[in-house]
């Protein structure tokens, strides 16, 4: 039965498709097709109002999965660039080597307020993915990324 529904659940979303614009995730551009699907009722997802408010007490460990030329365009105040293709590498270094090499404290695997982003939101959900089998429970991604920050800071 399960493998019905998710076959079905499939064919609706690929008969659905994305619409006009960007699609939410999409890296490249307009839609193309892909569809990223966000996962509803995530605790795993921070909106804009809790990254800014979180930045504003403080009480944030940002990270940046872009590659560095796209973080050095512009960036999130605070944030910490670790480019997706070192995200694992990075996070199984000792603590000291973690600081050493990237200027900020390194993380625990329980630490509520451990927040990836990326441009758009599909990085950062790859991201999560790999920091969630590392073990850091916790950890959470900006789904609007820096493109929705732009946008709404401009506001």
């Amino acid at each position: 039965m399960a493998l019905h529904t998710a076959v079905f659940l499939l064919f609706v979303v690929s008969l659905v498709g994305c619409g006009e614009g960007l699609c939410p995730g999409e890296v490249d551009g307009p839609c193309k097709g892909n569809l990223y699907i966000e996962p509803i009722g995530s605790d795993a997802v921070v909106s804009y109002e809790q990254l800014k408010q979180m930045l504003a007490s403080g009480d944030v460990q940002l990270f940046d999965v872009r590659e560095p030329d796209e973080f050095v365009e512009g960036a999130i105040p605070s944030a910490t660039n670790i480019p997706l293709s070192e995200l694992e590498q990075a996070f199984t270094l000792t603590p000291d080597q973690f600081t050493e090499l990237y200027g900020v404290f390194m993380p625990g695997k329980n630490d509520p307020n451990f927040v990836l982003h990326c441009q758009r939101g599909r990085r950062s959900l790859n991201a999560l993915e790999i920091i969630q089998r590392l073990g850091y429970s916790r950890a959470r991604h900006y789904a609007g990324g820096y493109g929705e920050w732009v946008q709404r800071e401009a506001q």
